[in-house]
């Protein structure tokens, strides 16, 4: 940030060229001044008011840019604190009695108001879910928690998401050092999460529009995928995506009925291992299929 270093005038006195040029000239108040200086300390004070006001603008504005951050930070803080009791109460559905604290952190930075509607920004930090339009959802702040925990995400690994919504889950991904790429079916949801992550500066996010059943082939394979929207069955061709040694974690059922949240890993040899674990509720994934 730069500010404008206005100069004062008359600071120097003029080059002497006899004793009545440099001689001190005294007012009738008695106030002693160099000789030219009176011509100009108007024009001083101007330029120093200005330059005041410039800074106690900025300071303005940076203040009240601190203000919100702190408010936003605070907010997300008691969000985490939320998410942090409920494990306690989900242990024994999930088995997890604490999350990563990687993933703790990244729950904790990422502005999730940045990534509602307007509308919903107030909402924001509520550990519940809140529409985002098109008949969609972003997940309460728990699962988001839980499912990203699950997969083990390390910094540098290739993520699959399907099912963009808002991008929030992305952001999460994306704050952990992974590569992702996430498709969203519903092109504006897909177009407006691509231009609010590249806005917030997750630059390691790729967005998709298109049906996310097939996956993304030409990205294959992943280390991880997440999918954030119920399936009746686990996809075929997410299966096939999936590195051994990789995970997946997905909501298993059908719309209106029990659906449950699943951990599908590969072993080395391409065997697959599933997990049932807590109750969900997601919305369904929809596509060609």
């Amino acid at each position: 940030m730069n500010f404008v270093d206005y100069p004062t005038f008359g600071g120097m006195p003029k080059p002497s060229t006899g004793a009545a040029r440099s001689r001190r000239l005294t007012s009738s108040a008695g106030d002693a001044t160099l000789d030219g200086a009176s011509d100009t300390s108007g024009i001083a004070m101007i330029g120093i008011l200005k330059s005041s006001l410039v800074i106690l603008g900025l300071a303005a504005a940076i203040g009240a840019g601190a203000a919100e951050q702190d408010e936003h930070a605070a907010r997300r803080r008691d969000m985490v604190a939320q998410i942090a009791a409920m494990t306690d109460l989900t242990f024994g559905d999930t088995g997890k009695s604490s999350f990563d604290a990687r993933v703790m952190a990244a729950m904790a930075k990422v502005p999730r108001h940045r990534l509602v509607p307007a509308d919903q920004q107030r909402h924001a930090y509520q550990n519940r879910p809140l529409p985002i339009g098109y008949g969609q959802t972003i997940s309460q702040p728990y699962i988001v928690a839980l499912m990203t925990d699950l997969l083990q995400v390390k910094s540098g690994d290739a993520v699959l998401e399907i099912g963009t919504g808002s991008g929030y889950q992305a952001a999460i991904l994306a704050e952990l050092g992974a590569k992702v790429f996430t498709i969203e079916i519903v092109a504006p949801l897909g177009d407006l999460a691509r231009e609010r992550l590249k806005e917030i500066g997750y630059g390691n996010v790729e967005v998709r529009v298109g049906d996310g059943y097939y996956g993304w082939e030409e990205r294959a394979p992943f280390d991880a995928i997440v999918v954030t929207a119920a399936a009746s069955h686990v996809p075929p061709p997410l299966i096939k995506q999936l590195k051994p040694g990789g995970r997946m974690v997905i909501p298993v059922g059908a719309q209106f009925m029990v659906q449950h949240l699943m951990l599908v890993e590969k072993k080395s040899d391409g065997s697959l291992i599933s997990q049932q674990l807590t109750p969900v509720r997601f919305v369904p994934l929809t596509g060609g299929h």
